[in-house]
């Protein structure tokens, strides 16, 4: 089973407002509602290439049925433990340049941290947990380890997407997957990353320190996965990007969703970079057709 884990979920409302007035009375020309969430865009974009998942995390007041209701009629299985006050409500006003205005969540118990416990406490050995996204203020800024390190007893996979300490911190435990892209990558090891050679490296380091399997996406360059046995690259297919919101999502999505039937790294890779670059030509989040057709354009090589 494939859980994600989103513990700041969203509904993002996109705003689109022609000749925008500051202090002035803006009527909108159209807007789009759906949820949120690093992980929620996981479970999405695996329901569409044909897997299952469920959708963990907190919510909270009417925000919080919204995204529970849209995930289920998607036919999405959720098991979200309900947090005190309202699932935050994310704006992005489009107007020329995008101006986002993203709320504050919920607040998160002590209970609801031990309802998260106990769930995984309920995962089985091969079962597959993705951490994707930001830790909400009222949680320890070291959450995410101490869930990789409860999950890892539990001989459960655990797939990471995050930046920063919280991505470093969480290593060690030996996640199955971690996914940053060459600037969060640079970040970790407070250097500039601008090229697959200088990414290489890095990689590596990040694969002895712990990691089973790190993905380095390269924007334009295509991507990188790095394990212990080798380095492969990817190229990016051609087109134009609309969208990076959830590209980064959708490859995790893909690639989980192709070695969850198979467990084979390459053909999952090549799936996985097919999906990010689906969602980054796309409006919304990738279609299973869509993914196919890029398929065909990417070629995994190995480097080493």
């Amino acid at each position: 089973m494939i859980y994600t884990c989103t513990l700041n979920p969203s509904v993002d409302y996109v705003v689109y407002v022609e000749n925008f007035e500051l202090g002035g009375l803006n009527r909108t020309t159209s807007d789009v509602k759906s949820p949120g969430g690093k992980g929620i865009n996981v479970s999405r974009v695996l329901k569409r290439l044909g897997s299952t998942s469920k959708a963990l995390g907190f919510v909270g007041g009417f925000t919080g049925r919204y995204v529970q209701d849209y995930l289920q009629n998607e036919g999405i299985e959720t098991g979200f433990i309900q947090a005190e006050g309202d699932t935050r409500i994310n704006i992005k006003l489009k107007t020329g340049d995008e101006t986002e205005i993203n709320g504050q969540g919920s607040m998160i118990s002590a209970e609801n941290i031990q309802a998260l416990y106990e769930q995984i406490e309920q995962m089985q050995p091969g079962d597959l947990l993705v951490l994707a996204g930001s830790i909400p203020a009222s949680l320890p800024k070291n959450f995410y380890e101490e869930l990789t390190k409860k999950a890892v007893e539990k001989s459960v996979e655990v797939v990471v997407d995050t930046s920063g300490k919280a991505l470093l911190d969480l290593v060690p435990h030996k996640p199955f997957l971690i996914k940053p892209n060459h600037h969060e990558l640079g970040e970790l090891f407070n250097v500039d990353i601008q090229t697959v050679d200088e990414a290489i490296p890095y990689g590596q380091k990040l694969v002895e320190m712990g990691a089973k399997n790190v993905v380095i996406s390269m924007a334009g360059d295509g991507a990188l996965l790095i394990n212990e046995a080798s380095v492969y690259q990817a190229n990016a297919p051609k087109g134009t990007v609309k969208n990076s919101v959830g590209a980064g999502d959708s490859l995790v999505g893909g690639f989980l969703a192709s070695y969850s039937k198979d467990q084979d790294l390459m053909q999952a890779f090549h799936q996985g970079v097919a999906s990010g670059s689906a969602t980054a030509f796309s409006v919304g989040l990738c279609t299973a057709e869509h993914v196919e057709e890029l398929k065909k354009e990417i070629e995994i090589t190995q480097r080493g």
